[in-house]
């Protein structure tokens, strides 16, 4: 834990240093341009945004894989190694020591500094961009028990996804089942409030205000019977009975409306979940 603590704090001073370097080049080089020093830091402050959020995601990622151990010692042999790791980090110091011998004998400043942020943009691109994303395709690719290892974890993996969604598949067909017996059960204690929705619903004359507080007097009923289940269970009926005694006649679902605002009335049934591919949490 110590460890990893400590390489993510040099990685994150490298990582700044790095940003530093590419700043300090980029303003230098319009600054050579021509380009008046107003300018150069308006544009610099742009760029200095554009390459926060690169780094950012960038920072994220090595984050994960240094702290979550994402990397098998066995698929890869050298790039978990703790000596590699450090390496990695410190590629950018790496790459200004080398930018301070080549600026040996150099006069000025500028010149100086330069060579030191050349040398950072130069190993760290190399590093963290050609030889690290090689040396693992070749860890995981060229050795046989890389490749064993690598294809039986991801066999594990597949196998593990399959279990959990038939797992998932078979909590659906129970909840599925259960609602079904509860319906059929509710059939009989239903009736007189489904009839007397129906009643409602085709009234010719009606007040609507009563006509909603007791249709909500009924949905809290049924939602105190049996939930969400219980309250669907109820309404179905109540549409069908209404089809039924007035066959032609346009049915309008005013139980929805009224009682909009009764538990959770608005969420989706158990079956339409199933149906979209969703997931019950």
């Amino acid at each position: 834990m110590f460890r990893r603590k400590v390489l993510k704090s040099i990685h994150l001073a490298s990582t700044v240093w790095f940003v530093v370097c590419v700043g300090y080049i980029f303003v230098l080089g319009l600054h050579q341009a021509g380009v008046r020093w107003w300018v150069v830091f308006s544009l610099s402050g742009h760029g200095a945004l554009v390459v926060f959020l690169l780094i950012s995601l960038y920072l994220f990622a090595i984050y994960r894989g240094i702290s979550s151990s994402q990397k098998e010692p066995i698929e890869h042999p050298l790039t978990s190694t703790a000596y590699y790791t450090m390496f990695y980090v410190i590629t950018p110091f790496l790459g200004s020591l080398a930018g301070c011998v080549g600026m040996i004998g150099v006069s000025t400043v500028s010149q100086f500094l330069s060579g030191i942020a050349l040398g950072t943009l130069g190993a760290t691109f190399l590093v963290w961009v050609i030889v690290d994303p090689v040396a693992g395709l070749l860890e995981v690719l060229l050795p046989p028990a890389s490749r064993k290892h690598r294809a039986e974890r991801i066999a594990a993996a597949r196998a593990e996804r399959e279990k959990k969604q038939r797992e998932h598949e078979r909590l659906l067909a129970e909840l599925l089942a259960k609602e079904e017996l509860d319906v059929c059960r509710w059939q009989d204690v239903l009736k007189p409030q489904a009839e007397r929705l129906a009643g409602l619903l085709t009234a010719e004359k009606i007040d609507f205000q009563d006509a909603e507080r007791e249709a909500v007097d009924i949905g809290a009923g049924a939602w105190r019977t049996g939930g969400l289940a219980c309250m669907r269970a109820l309404r179905n009926m109540a549409i069908e009975i209404s089809r039924q005694n007035n066959p032609g006649k346009t049915i309008v679902d005013y139980v929805t409306i009224w009682w909009d605002g009764i538990g959770n009335w608005r969420s989706p049934s158990i079956r339409e979940v199933v149906s979209s591919g969703g997931r019950i949490s």
